[in-house]
């Protein structure tokens, strides 16, 4: 895994995009989000965001909401471009504030690569860390040409 040697900071981003709610239970989130994203891109999302994108964050943009705390077992994701101004007709906005972030880059563009990325943080990363988590969305970072996606990581140090 290429794991970024600093942690980044980040002033707070504003995003517009569209969104979804998925349940983690038996791992539908991940059948699901794949499919949230090919139906976006056949139906011209992806156009229609890089419009709108503001340069903060080049690219496209999954936000993973964590829900819990309203519902067990549900997460909100997002697909969209970071943005300023008003909110674009049938679009959605949200705001993640400053924060400090670990970067993570996958090993290459193939779907199972993002997911084995995931797996990788919570499951070994976290436990090897000096940092907690923020408790703000993470974000994956797609940022086209050819590049291979990222994973940021809200983290801040345990006190």
């Amino acid at each position: 895994m290429n794991v970024s040697n600093n942690v980044i900071e980040q002033q707070s981003l504003t995003f517009v995009g569209i969104k979804r709610t998925f349940s983690c239970v038996d791992g539908e989130n991940l059948r699901e989000i794949p499919k949230m994203w090919q139906e976006a891109l056949a139906d011209g999302i992806e156009d229609r965001l890089n419009e709108f994108n503001n340069g903060a964050v080049s690219g496209l943009v999954g936000i993973c909401v964590d829900q819990r705390e309203l519902h067990s077992d549900q997460m909100e994701y997002w697909i969209a471009t970071s943005h300023s101004g008003g909110v674009p007709e049938g679009l959605f906005s949200i705001e993640i504030p400053a924060s400090h972030w670990m970067v993570f880059e996958a090993d290459e563009l193939a779907p199972e690569a993002i997911q084995q990325l995931w797996q990788y943080i919570m499951n070994e990363w976290f436990a090897a860390t000096p940092y907690k988590h923020a408790g703000i969305p993470e974000l994956e970072v797609y940022r086209g040409q050819g590049l291979p996606p990222q994973v940021w990581i809200p983290v801040k140090p345990f006190s």
